[in-house]
Parts: C-alpha cells; structure tokens; sequence
C-alpha cells in the first residue's frame, strides 16, 4: 500500500503534470533512480537495524519520512526536484520495509513459514485495493490521494509500533552447532534459491508493467479498467491457494516443493500466451501465470528466511536477498524495448517463460530446506 498506489497511479500522474510532452522519458529516469536507492536502502537499513539490536525504531523513524516525503511530492512544482525527493522517499520506504520484513526472520518458527507466507500474499492484493480505493470518484482531488494513501500507511504500521510487544524466538536469534550444521547445508542452496526468485520476478515485473498494452495488441477493446480488474482478481483468488500452499508445506515439512510447481505452473502460463492469438488463451495463460506467480512470490519471500546465513545479519542479509525485487525494475525495460517493438510479445513471453522455467529446474536441485526448529 506504500508503493503501489503510489508508483502506478500517482507518480506517473504527477510526472505527466510537470514534464509536459516528456512524461515517458522522465519516468523512465525515475524508476530507474529509485530502482536504485531501494536496492541500497534496504541493505542499508537492513545492517543497520541488527547492529542497533532494533527494528521499531528504524521501522518508525521510516514511517515518519516515508509520510512526510509522501505529502511533499504533491506540493512539487518541477520535475527535477521530483526526482530528488523520490529517491529520498525510496530510502524513507525501505527504512520501514527493511527491518519490517526482517520480523519475519525473529518471529515466525520456521515451522510456521509457509502460513507466513500464505499471509504475505495478502500484500498486493492490499496494494491493487488501495489503488482503487484512491481513484474512487470524487473521494478526493489530485493532491487529496496523496493524504488517503498517507492516511492508509499509518493505519496499516501505526498498531505494530504502539501496541506490539513482539518477542523473539530464542532459536531463531542465535547459532548453535545444530543450527551451523544445518545451515551449512541450506547454504549450498541460497544461490539458487536468489537466482530463481529473480527469474520469476523479471517475469512478473514485465507483465506488471505491459500486461494492459499486451492484452490490447491482441483486442484493441480492452481497456484500462478491464485490465486492473483481471489483475485484482487474480491476486485476491491466489490469497486462499497461498495459504492453502504455504499450510501445506508447514504440516508435511516440505517447504521447496510448492515453489517448484509454482515454478513450473508460471512457465506453463507463459507459453500459452505466447502461443495465443486470441484474447481467451491468452486471458487463461495470464490467469495461471498470475496465480502461480503470486503464489510462488509470497511463498518464497517467507521461506528464504530459512536460509539466511547468520541471525545477526538477518536485516542485511535480506536486503541483499530483495534485490530480487529491484534488479528486474533495472533489466526489464530495456528487454521489453528490444523485444516488442520488432518481434511483438510472443518472442518476449517465450523468453519468460525459459526464465520459469529455469528457476523451476534450480528448485528441484535443492533437496530440502533446513527443518524446522
């Protein structure tokens, strides 16, 4: 609900508003630019987080910058100083993001990260409400959204910081002889694990951004709304599959064997809409991918904790992990622009869909996860 709403409505709305005939090129150079301060910031407060022993401090202060950033880019009146506002709400974001998802790693048993990740696929479906929430008609002006979308953050972190006592789990904060072993062994699959995440999360990255200008190349028909309303159903029907997944995983102690299929299931969906040409294919192909993408997502995002080298190096750690998450914001435009508009989308779906259905083939090299503590 930080990002979302922000980044796919407001931003570029208020881009438009200021560079005037060079919208597209401005944008570009923004999301490059906080593509990269994310990418530092939660490395940096990540490792900043586990030298000071706290997270609700980093997690506050980041709150209060992340808002106040927030309201300030509405008041803007030239792009450049846009740009330099934006990278700094980048960092104010993933000062609370940063050690906010390393609670995950202090927290959840290891037992329980599958439930934790079925949960954590309720984020984006969070984060396409929160977007339709904002352009509601007449619920607010243009500046207006930027104080709903404030007032949302708020809402959502504000209970965590004045009524959460969390406590951590002894086993999970220190390092036994037990625990180096088994690490040890969970180790010889990190790589692979990061590597997979970032092959699925290209693909997700490129449809996320083109997935309206696909279904229009093939039914000039569709229009925004129908677009936004497919991907919101998608992310609300793949919550309960993830829960269900991540449920699964916990009472059987399998823990890679539903990222794998997911995997696989995403690769699958990518070559039906590259083989379709026709809006029904390639609604289903989109329909599986989304689903088994969302899945695959939440899953890994809380089962990647298991495999984080030192408990007190968590913050930074998972950090350099999330680089998942911000590197396809830097690959995936200029793959698209070399792909698209000569060779069309079938070429560039098929590309994804060897990416899947690479990280599919890393998974089931790994054996098993540590077990749980």
């Amino acid at each position: 609900m930080s990002y979302v709403p922000f980044l796919t409505l407001l931003l570029p709305l208020r881009v438009a508003d200021l560079a005037v005939g060079q919208a597209v090129q401005w944008l570009g150079y923004i999301s490059f630019a906080g593509a990269i301060a994310a990418s530092l910031g939660g490395i940096v407060f990540g490792w900043l987080s586990d030298i000071s022993g706290t997270r609700n401090w980093w997690i506050g202060a980041g709150l209060v910058l992340n808002v106040a950033l927030l309201m300030a880019m509405s008041q803007i009146s030239a792009v450049v100083p846009l740009v330099a506002v934006l990278i700094l709400w980048q960092f104010g974001l993933n000062m609370m993001l940063g050690p906010l998802a390393a609670l995950g790693g202090d927290l959840v048993p290891d037992r329980q990260k599958g439930m934790l990740g079925g949960l954590l696929a309720f984020a984006p479906a969070a984060g396409a409400a929160a977007g339709a929430v904002i352009t509601i008609p007449g619920l607010a002006a243009a500046e207006g959204r930027f104080m709903v979308v404030a007032a949302m953050i708020i809402a959502c972190v504000l209970p965590l910081l004045l009524f959460g006592r969390p406590v951590a789990f002894p086993e999970l904060m220190t390092t036994s002889p037990r625990d180096i072993h088994h690490r040890s062994a969970a180790q010889c699959g990190m790589v692979r694990m990061w590597i997979a995440r970032l092959a699925v999360q290209i693909s997700e990255a490129a449809l996320f951004a083109y997935l309206l200008y696909y279904f229009r190349s093939i039914n000039p028909d569709i229009r925004d709304a129908d677009s936004a309303r497919i991907f919101s159903v998608v992310l609300v029907v793949a919550i309960p599959l993830a829960l269900f997944a991540g449920r699964w995983a916990d009472r059987n102690g399998k823990a890679i064997i539903p990222l794998r299929w997911t995997a696989g299931l995403s690769a699958g969906g990518l070559v039906i809409m590259a083989a379709s040409d026709g809006i029904v294919g390639a609604l289903a192909g989109y329909i599986l991918f989304g689903l088994a993408t969302t899945v695959f997502l939440s899953l890994h995002a809380s089962q990647m904790l298991r495999v984080l080298p030192r408990p007190s190096t968590r913050g930074r750690d998972l950090g350099l992990f999330n680089l998942t998450n911000t590197v396809p914001s830097l690959i995936m435009p200029w793959l698209t622009i070399a792909i698209v508009p000569s060779f069309g989308f079938a070429p560039l779906f098929w590309l994804l869909a060897m990416l899947a259905a690479f990280a599919c083939i890393l998974l089931t090299t790994i054996k098993a996860l540590p077990k749980a503590a």
